[in-house]
């Protein structure tokens, strides 16, 4: 038993360490990983380093400093790697956050429950609980492992409810546009008089994105696709998809524009019909869980002088 804990621990350390030289030298990449490293090389482009150096211009002193290199380290392995994690792209893109510094967040915080895990163990050694000298290196790999995923929890949370918020706003904004094409104007005046109303943030994504259409010489209705694929909306890709099939018709314009919005409607209601079904079942439970906690307060007296006869 004496030898098992130090080549338990010698172990572990062990292929810790390789894992680091893997992650630090990797192998030789396949052409899957080559042709999708170039892809992101490319999506990127300038446009991309330009709007992501502004977003990092607030961070400043040497926590800023030290979170930049980090974020672009990883970022260029994750590149390396082939790894394009679109569905997390796409819900720091609804949140406007830079894939950086959320890449430095995640590994800032895992080196955090590295140090954590054996400080926790340290403070319950103090208070005479565990001697085991391998609870300290577990404890550090489940914190960091924990710590590493925190952030991704946090962003799909909130992407989820801003992509609720969206899809409330694209309902109105197609009631918006079919009025303005029954006031006799064309369907690009429509679409950007519509997103002209408001200055939210989602009518600002999409006021944007026709503005960049104008710029890059694209349709606007495929640049509402582009905006859709960017923010993981589904529905801004069938109204692009939807467009392009009758964008030289008005009337079929005005049809499918108020036919979508209130079947965004309809789904919307069921939507908060289901969650407030769940949440009147919830709050039945734990009505039954009261009850059931006030009876045996009740009944346990009783049961007591019972048994004690």
């Amino acid at each position: 038993m004496s030898l098992t804990l130090p080549i338990l621990v010698g172990a572990t350390l062990g292929l810790g360490v390789f894992a680091l030289v893997r992650a630090l030298m990797p192998s030789k990449r396949s052409a899957v990983a080559t042709v999708a490293r170039i892809d992101a090389m490319r999506a990127r482009g300038a446009a991309y380093e330009s709007t992501h150096r502004t977003a990092d211009a607030d961070d400043t002193g040497r926590l800023g400093t030290l979170r930049a290199r980090v974020g672009a380290r990883v970022a260029e392995f994750y590149v390396q790697q082939g790894w394009e994690l679109r569905s997390l792209r796409a819900d720091l893109a609804v949140l406007d956050r830079g894939w950086e510094k959320f890449l430095a967040t995640k590994v800032l915080l895992a080196a955090a429950g590295v140090f954590f895990g054996p400080f926790l163990f340290a403070v319950v050694f103090t208070l005479g609980f565990g001697r085991s000298p391998i609870i300290p290196v577990w404890l550090a790999l489940m914190f960091g492992v924990l710590f590493f995923f925190l952030p991704d929890l946090e962003v799909r949370r909130d992407a989820q409810e801003k992509r609720r918020d969206l899809r409330r706003v694209i309902g109105a904004y197609l009631d918006l546009v079919s009025m303005s094409l029954a006031g006799g104007r064309g369907l690009p005046e429509a679409l950007m008089a519509a997103a002209e109303v408001s200055d939210g943030w989602a009518t600002q994504r999409i006021r944007n994105a026709l503005a960049d259409a104008r710029i890059t010489g694209i349709s606007q209705w495929q640049a509402l696709g582009s905006l859709g694929e960017e923010l993981g909306v589904e529905e801004l890709k069938d109204l692009s998809a939807s467009l392009a099939l009758v964008a030289d018709d008005g009337a079929k314009v005005r049809e499918s524009l108020a036919s979508r919005a209130e079947t965004m409607r309809h789904r919307e209601l069921a939507e908060i019909e289901g969650s407030a079904g769940e949440k009147s079942q919830s709050m039945l439970v734990a009505q039954l869980l009261l009850c059931a906690g006030f009876l045996v307060f009740l009944i346990f007296p009783a049961a007591m002088r019972v048994f004690q006869v």
